[in-house]
Order: C-alpha cells, then structure tokens, then sequence
C-alpha cells in the first residue's frame, strides 16, 4: 500500500514542478499539506475499518445460531 502511495505522490509532485515557477513556493506548500492529510485520511480509514470489521466479526460469532 505505501509504493502505491508513495507513486501517486511522487507524479503529484512532478505534476506540481510545472506549476512551481507560476505560482510561487505557497502553492507547493499547500499541495504538499494536501497529500500529507490525504494519507492520514487514508490510513486512519484503514484502521478504523479493521476494526470495525473485527468487532463485527465477534459479535456475530457470539450470537446463537
């Protein structure tokens, strides 16, 4: 999961060189915090959702057939 995140940041940044020089540092900056909350988002969705999956999992295996 982390090559496929780290490939989908790596073509953002390149896709981000261009706009660089028209847009100044700032607009850089805001994509980086972008991606980096992106991830976040991401990961903590993951967990939360095994999770969630592990609880449901135990009470269905609790109940009576």
């Amino acid at each position: 999961m982390m090559s496929f995140l780290n490939g989908i940041y790596l073509r953002f940044i390149s896709s981000l060189s261009v706009l660089k020089g028209r847009k100044g540092q700032t607009l850089v900056e805001y994509a980086l915090l972008l991606v980096l909350i992106a991830i976040v988002v991401i990961l903590a969705a993951t967990l939360v959702g095994t999770k969630t999956c592990n609880m449901y999992s135990k009470v269905a295996g609790s109940l009576p057939s």
